[in-house]
């Protein structure tokens, strides 16, 4: 007999169901149209950056008198101009993030790669080393036909990401419902 924790946990599968299917939805929309899903992943940074800042700089006036107030204001500012500037020119917000996540593509890689090297008597290094090899040539693709990747490579890393989550909510979610109904994990 289950727990009382997870005979409520179980009852929860229905929404787990419900994020699945509204991530699978996003992810297909943003692989079907990557162009309008970087722009609304940009827009999205935009307004984060932007609200981020504003808390930022309205804490740092509600603590004057501490020593870091003029980092902490200058950090709420600098939040704040980049969301305006990302939310204000979308287009070159894009390519400004996309050079980004390449530059963390090739760095990942980087270190992946070196890590599952020094790893190498541990079993399965292996995967390290082909995780550290993809995010190194995605790095590669994206620096090799940028800037005009910019233009769809967000949407599409976006896209995916909805989708491997969306996938992982709905075997959550049958795990909960069977969880539900005959309450063994």
């Amino acid at each position: 007999m289950a727990s009382q924790g997870h005979e409520s946990l179980g009852r929860t599968w229905v929404w787990m169901a419900v994020l699945a299917a509204i991530s699978i939805l996003g992810g297909i929309f943003a692989l079907l149209d990557p162009f309008a899903a970087t722009l609304a992943a940009v827009l999205l940074a935009g307004w984060f950056f932007a609200l981020l800042g504003a808390i930022q700089v309205i804490h740092a006036f509600s603590v004057r008198d501490w020593s870091g107030f003029i980092w902490t204001l200058g950090l709420g500012v600098l939040g704040l101009i980049l969301g305006i500037m990302l939310i204000a020119r979308p287009l070159e917000g894009a390519v400004s993030l996309t050079l980004i996540v390449a530059i963390l593509f090739l760095l990942t890689g980087a270190l992946k790669t070196m890590f599952s090297l020094a790893a190498r008597p541990v079993k399965g290094w292996g995967w390290g080393l082909v995780s550290g090899i993809i995010s190194l040539l995605l790095g590669v693709m994206i620096l090799g036909d940028f800037p005009a990747s910019a233009q769809s490579i967000l949407g599409i890393l976006l896209g995916i990401e909805l989708l491997s989550n969306g996938i992982l909510f709905l075997f959550m979610a049958l795990g909960l419902k069977k969880l539900n109904s005959d309450g063994s994990l």
